[in-house]
Formats: structure tokens, C-alpha cells, sequence
């Protein structure tokens, strides 16, 4: 059974109204906090060259500490979350900001490879739950239809980060030697500070909840308590009072397939970031800044990747022909930088970060159109936790390559497998297209119908929805190949 396109949600114009003040208010410093995360988080790169020359650290060192952060990141990210919900969003992801922007300027002052590691695991420790806070946010304080659009702004933020970060590091490395500190340092420095003094204005334009917000009207408080709890409400009546083992998600294959396609992106993701810089001053004659700069063109082709790729996979309705097709490129543009001149392997660069870049947020689609409701969460938490260990494994394997061969040739080839791989991998999961039909839930009693509500035999959260099934990964057989 195909599921049924839902009817426009037309809300008050009091709902409307505050939608409108959250993404004026809310949305944008939502933006600008995951630029800020994104850079303290893959601004090693920048430092590399001067922090190993100050430190004396070793290609294999330096890529262990910059993975070490995410190691850190996905054993803190559940004890953050519950965090999170005992003190409330304001005052968890205020410091959240705060400490990680202390931590970040701390870096500034590392003298050994000991406290370099140490610094990044705080980093990991600091930044973890982030994320999935904000996702939180933004679920109580935006009616459904509207809040896609909000994620997608938001995850912009990734994307101008991998633009700016370049330029502006490359600039504050340029401080070399002002009041007897390298430019790295100053770059760290610099960096963290903006991060803590965000944490301050994330205090002040934040309210935890939605009565608190004293820039609503109560009509507009109102409104969207209702229309949200609303949908609340809904989603529970279809759900069952049923519960989904968490545990049983990793005895579904297709949940292991997630999870290796997810790791895959972000070996992929990660491997370029931190030593895209590198591979740029190999071509000699540039300076810090103008290494900046030359990094930012991939990401500048990736944002071009973003909006065509996600062009595409919404009007065909597939995913997983646009996920293949990326992991591909990506790969491809991966092998072609090994074996071309250092100036064309930047082109070949580009195309790889066109491939990698965007396959993150395609592939997103598709555990939420597999998963059954009630173990999306979970199974969105346990995909997201595994998968990130990726940038564990990315830099430290780069750099023992290159403390071996000389050179990163080798990683290179490493990523053009990975990517190859992942793609044949995208070819055996289910799901991940409008068109995919669903596993019928089997009756075990008479349908009943709630008021204001579909049938009881529908499950998901627009009415004449598809119905699902109670496994922990429910869905979604392909129509069509």
C-alpha cells in the first residue's frame, strides 16, 4: 500500500505569527553556532604544519589527536541529552558553547603531546550533544511542516563553516610571531573566544520553552503550544503503547548497513577536512593565508553539490540512486588526486568533496523513511554515535600512512575504496523513496477510531499515512529498484 500525500497543515494566523519570530530570532543563531562548532572543531588543519613544527609531533600524533575528539564526542553525546533534559536547552546549550570556546581557546597554550591530546578529548567531552539539543529545540518550538526548513537551515551552517574557516584561519596564522606567539596560537585563541562570547548572546536570545519566551504574544504562545502538542498527541494515538527494544536494532541488517554507510561518510568527510590543508601547501609557493583560501573552492563546489543533489533526490522521490551516485564521485575524485599534478588534483579534490559532502544529508532520508516510529530515535542516536567514530578513524589513519609512505597518497586510495564500497553498500538497503511500500502492521484487534484522527489501522503522523510495522526497522520495501 502506497502511502497517501497529506493535505497542507494551514495553522492561525497567531501560529503563523510565531513561526515567523522563531526563525527570525532563533534559526539564525542556531546558524551561526554550528559555524562556530564546526570551525574549533576542523581548524587543526589549518595549525598542522606549525603546531607539529612547535610541538614536535609526528604525522601519526597528530592525526590521533584530532580524531581522539570524536571518540570523546560518542561516549558523552547520551549522558549530555539527559543532561540536557534535567537543566533545559537554554542552560545546557549555553554551556555548552561556553565550555567548548574555553577548551578551544586552551588549545592556544598546548606544549606537549600529552596535553594535545588531552585538550582534544575535553573538546570531544565539551561539544558532545550539540546536536541533537538543537534538533530538540527546534521539535518544541516548531510546528512540523515547518521545521525541516529550520533543520536545513541550521545544517547550512556545516557547509559555510568548511568555506570561512579556511580564509580566516589562514589569516590569523599570519599573526605569526606578534607578541612572540606562533600564528597558530593566535588562531586557537582568537577562535575560542568568538565561541565563549556566543555562549553569552545563546543566553540571552534563548528561552528554554515556549511560555518563557517573553518576545511572543500569549495568543502566539498559545497557538503553538497547541498546534505542537497537537502533533504530539497524534503521533502517540498512531504509535501504540508498544515499546522497541533498542537492542534488537543491531540484530536488523539493515540497521548494520546504516551504520558502515554512515561510518563510510564520515571516514571520507573527515579525511579530506583535516588534511585538505596539508595537500594544498604541498603545492608550494602560497602562503598561509592563500592556502586559506584555496582550501575554501571544494567546499565552495560542495555547497554546489548540496543544493543540486538534494534538487534531485526530491523531485525523482529516490534516494538511494542520488546516495550511490555521490559515494561514487566522490571516490572517483578521490583516485584522480593520486595520480594528477598537485594544482589539478585540486580539481579532482573538488570533485570529491561534491561527492562526499552532500552524501551526509541525503543518506539522513533514508533510516527515517525505514525506521519504525518508535525506534527512530534510537535508531537515529545509535547511526549518528557510530558513525561519527568515523573521524576518529579518518585523520589517524591518514597520518600513520603518512609517517610510513611519506606521503598521503595512500590515504587518498583509502578513501576511493571506502567510497566505492559504501556505494555497492547503498545498493542492498531498503527504503529511502516516497514511492517505497510499506509492511502492513497485522491485525491483532478490530480498528478503532479516535476523533479528529484516521482510522486506528494508520500509523505515522498524516492521516491516510501508509501504515507501519512494530519491528525495530519497519518499512520500507522499494516499490521499484
Amino acid at each position: 500500500m502506497s502511502a497517501a500525500p497529506s493535505a497542507p497543515v494551514e495553522h492561525s494566523p497567531a501560529v503563523r505569527s510565531a513561526v515567523h519570530k522563531v526563525f527570525r530570532r532563533v534559526v539564525p543563531l542556531f546558524f551561526v553556532m554550528f559555524v562556530a562548532n564546526y570551525m574549533d572543531r576542523v581548524n587543526l588543519g589549518f595549525a598542522q604544519d606549525q603546531l607539529r613544527a612547535d610541538v614536535g609531533l609526528s604525522a601519526a600524533a597528530f592525526g590521533l589527536g584530532a580524531g581522539i575528539f570524536f571518540i570523546a564526542y560518542a561516549i558523552f553525546e547520551v549522558p549530555s541529552n539527559m543532561l540536557m533534559e534535567r537543566f533545559g536547552p537554554k542552560v545546557w546549550l549555553t554551556r555548552i558553547m561556553i565550555t567548548w570556546g574555553i577548551v578551544a581557546t586552551a588549545m592556544a597554550f598546548v606544549s606537549s603531546p600529552g596535553m594535545f591530546y588531552t585538550l582534544r578529548f575535553l573538546l570531544g567531552v565539551a561539544e558532545a550533544g550539540f546536536f541533537p539539543a538543537v534538533i530538540y529545540y527546534l521539535s518544541r518550538w516548531l510546528p512540523d511542516s515547518h521545521r525541516g526548513r529550520a533543520t536545513s537551515i541550521f545544517l547550512m551552517g556545516s557547509g559555510a563553516a568548511t568555506v570561512v574557516v579556511g580564509p580566516i584561519s589562514g589569516a590569523l596564522l599570519e599573526m605569526h610571531g606578534i607578541w612572540g606567539h606562533s600564528g597558530w596560537q593566535w588562531m586557537f585563541f582568537v577562535e575560542g573566544v568568538f565561541s565563549v562570547a556566543l555562549g553569552f548572546v545563546v543566553h540571552r536570545f534563548l528561552d528554554s520553552s515556549v511560555e518563557q519566551a517573553d518576545w511572543l504574544t500569549d495568543e502566539e504562545k498559545r497557538g503553538l503550544v497547541a498546534a505542537i502538542d497537537s502533533e504530539q498527541e497524534e503521533r502517540d494515538v498512531h504509535r501504540g503503547a508498544a515499546q522497541v527494544s533498542r537492542w534488537k536494532l543491531l540484530a536488523d541488517p539493515q540497521m548494520l548497513l546504516f551504520l558502515w554507510i554512515y561510518f563510510a561518510i564520515n571516514v571520507a568527510l573527515y579525511a579530506v577536512t583535516f588534511w585538505l590543508p596539508a595537500i594544498v601547501h604541498d603545492i608550494g609557493g602560497l602562503s598561509d593565508f592563500q592556502v586559506g583560501l584555496v582550501t575554501a573552492v571544494p567546499w565552495l563546489f560542495a555547497l554546489v553539490g548540496l543544493y543540486v543533489s538534494g534538487r534531485i533526490s526530491d523531485r525523482i522521490g529516490k534516494r538511494r540512486p542520488v546516495l550511490t551516485a555521490l559515494l561514487l564521485i566522490g571516490g572517483t575524485g578521490t583516485l584522480l588526486a593520486v595520480f594528477v599534478s598537485p594544482w589539478v588534483g585540486l580539481g579532482a579534490l573538488c570533485i570529491a568533496a561534491m561527492g562526499f559532502k552532500p552524501a551526509s544529508p541525503i543518506f539522513w532520508t533514508i533510516p527515517q523513511s525505514y525506521l519504525d516510529a518508535r525506534a527512530a530515535a534510537p535508531g537515529i542516536a545509535l547511526i549518528n554515535s557510530i558513525g561519527n567514530l568515523g573521524g576518529f578513524v579518518a585523520p589517524t589513519a591518514f597520518g600513520l600512512l603518512e609517517d610510513s609512505t611519506g606521503s598521503t597518497k595512500g590515504g587518498l586510495v583509502g578513501l576511493t575504496v571506502i567510497g566505492f564500497l559504501a556505494a555497492l553498500s547503498v545498493l542492498l538497503v531498503r527504503g529511502g523513496g516516497r514511492n517505497d511500500k510499506v509492511r502492513a502492521r497485522p491485525a491483532t484487534a478490530p480498528a478503532t477510531t479516535v476523533p479528529g484522527t484516521n482510522s486506528g489501522t494508520n500509523s505515522g503522523t498524516n492521516p491516510g499515512a501508509a501504515p507501519r510495522s512494530t519491528g525495530p526497522g519497519a518499512a520500507a520495501r522499494p516499490a521499484t529498484a
